[in-house]
């Protein structure tokens, strides 16, 4: 995203709070789906049987592949064309492709629907951020951001309950239905609220070719993730499709330290404490989405609860996500947030050991083993991500800002994608997703969880940046906990 953020500042009959508003709602929409998938997952699973767990989860996958690539050139885009056209185009995007989702009647509509769903998602994002950015007046703009970002935030909360409710009384196509209506409201609103944004003069579109070497990096890489049981791990076509993923992903890195207008924000890795924070939000987004995934399915799958319960037992975990999150928002030391990352990744990985073991078995245990792990789990990661997306936020000068929040996003989406190919390897190597394969499953996740609490002690302030100033009581910035 463009530096010069604020260039919109004093346009005539610019309502900042309904462009908060606006925008706090689309980005809601986003992260929402991210949320409601999980739970309308085991029901899509039933309504395509003659197709395996692995091809359908790129359901999942395929909608974080996208958001990651393309989160970074949508910034970039929105500078070049300006930001609500940007903001409009991808909202109305998102809206026809939710549409399309809905609408599938096979699996391969719907993972391509997704597909275009979580690139649309990418869009919507960095231009929200701008145009609350350039819309609200200075001494407003710290309790603007943390409330977009709690809204964000809140998505994680309410969205089991919403699919839950959704799948259960109508059926899983409505958690995509359900973005039609907001979408057209928040599209038509958009129209006559948002500011008309001038872009600078002498911006270059972003690198189509960078972007789509990142997309197909991520994407062959977790393919060979999710087909490497059925295909063999040292088969050719895996070992092929990882060589060549890791082979375009370079290709994009250092395709973008050279662009003018890259498709990664290589520059920003220049800071060694934004590169460690990046690196350990990867790391923990891998066991994070497997984490959220399996929750639903196991519910389901193993405990043999209906949508509802399912959707209610994954409430715990996101309101203790929202509580804990909430805390650390409220922190202003930036020394804390280190700790606090440790702090909610030995949380994670607790509930992560804890449900790898007979302390979660065949037989459903709500209050004894269901709502602890879920407390530990929840309350983890609102510590961790909160906390991560603070140090993303504050280890960058204050004019990168909102390029660092959007890398880290695009950090933890990759981290998103590789956890969901993960869980579907696993699963995969079983004869059937029973208890024994989730066990499975929650012992990777400890073992990834303890790698990211161990690199999060390497965020330590070397050569501390100036930041944007934070008000005591108000959330940080990118507090997007269920992300």
């Amino acid at each position: 995203m463009s530096e010069d953020l604020r260039s919109g500042q004093g346009e005539p009959e610019v309502n900042p709070g309904l462009v908060l508003l606006l925008c706090s709602g689309a980005t809601f929409m986003a992260f929402l789906d991210l949320s409601v998938v999980n739970i309308a997952f085991p029901k899509i699973i039933e309504k395509f049987p003659d197709t395996g767990m692995a091809t359908l989860t790129w359901v999942v996958s395929g909608y974080a592949v996208m958001f990651a690539a393309v989160l970074t050139p949508a910034g970039r885009l929105a500078d070049t064309v300006g930001r609500t056209k940007v903001f409009l185009w991808s909202l109305t995007g998102f809206t026809l492709a939710s549409l399309a989702c809905g609408a599938a009647t096979g699996p391969e509509w719907l993972i391509v629907a997704r597909f275009a769903q979580g690139a649309l998602a990418a869009g919507m994002i960095p231009s929200a951020l701008s145009l609350i950015m350039s819309s609200t007046p200075l001494e407003k703009l710290i309790k603007a951001i943390g409330t977009w970002s709690a809204v964000a935030g809140f998505s994680a909360v309410v969205g089991p309950a919403i699919g839950g409710v959704l799948v259960e009384q109508l059926s899983w196509r409505a958690v995509f239905y359900i973005n039609v209506p907001i979408g057209v409201l928040l599209a038509v609103a958009g129209l006559r609220a948002l500011p008309r944004h001038q872009p600078a003069t002498g911006s270059r579109l972003p690198d189509i070719v960078g972007t789509a070497a990142l997309a197909l990096g991520i994407g062959l890489v977790v393919a060979s993730l999710t087909e490497g049981d059925s295909w063999g791990w040292t088969s050719a076509r895996t070992l092929g499709l990882l060589a060549g993923g890791l082979a375009l992903g370079a290709f994009a890195v250092l395709r973008s330290r050279r662009h003018e207008s890259p498709a990664i924000a290589t520059d920003l890795w220049k800071s060694r404490k934004y590169a460690v924070v990046n690196g350990v939000s990867a790391v923990f987004g891998v066991s994070m989405f497997a984490w959220l995934l399996a929750g639903a399915l196991f519910a389901t799958g193993v405990w043999h609860w209906s949508i509802m319960e399912a959707a209610g037992a994954m409430s715990v975990g996101a309101v203790a996500s929202m509580i804990t999150s909430t805390a650390a928002g409220r922190v202003s030391k930036p020394a804390t947030h280190r700790w606090l990352v440790v702090l909610g990744a030995a949380m994670f990985a607790t509930c992560t050991a804890l449900m790898g073991s007979d302390f979660l078995g065949a037989e459903p245990d709500f209050w004894g083993a269901w709502v602890p792990t879920g407390l530990l789990g929840g309350g983890g990661l609102g510590f961790a991500v909160t906390s991560l997306s603070s140090i993303a936020a504050t280890a960058l000068p204050p004019l990168q800002f909102a390029a660092g929040v959007g890398m880290n996003l695009t950090a933890r989406q990759i981290g998103g994608a590789l956890g969901t190919a993960m869980l579907a390897a696993i699963m995969a190597a079983h004869s059937a997703p029973g208890v024994e394969a989730f066990h499975d499953l929650y012992r990777v996740c400890t073992a990834v969880t303890v790698v990211a609490a161990l690199a999060a002690l390497g965020l330590t302030d070397r050569a501390p940046a100036a930041a944007p100033r934070q008000e005591a009581g108000t959330p940080a910035p990118a507090e997007v906990p269920g992300s």
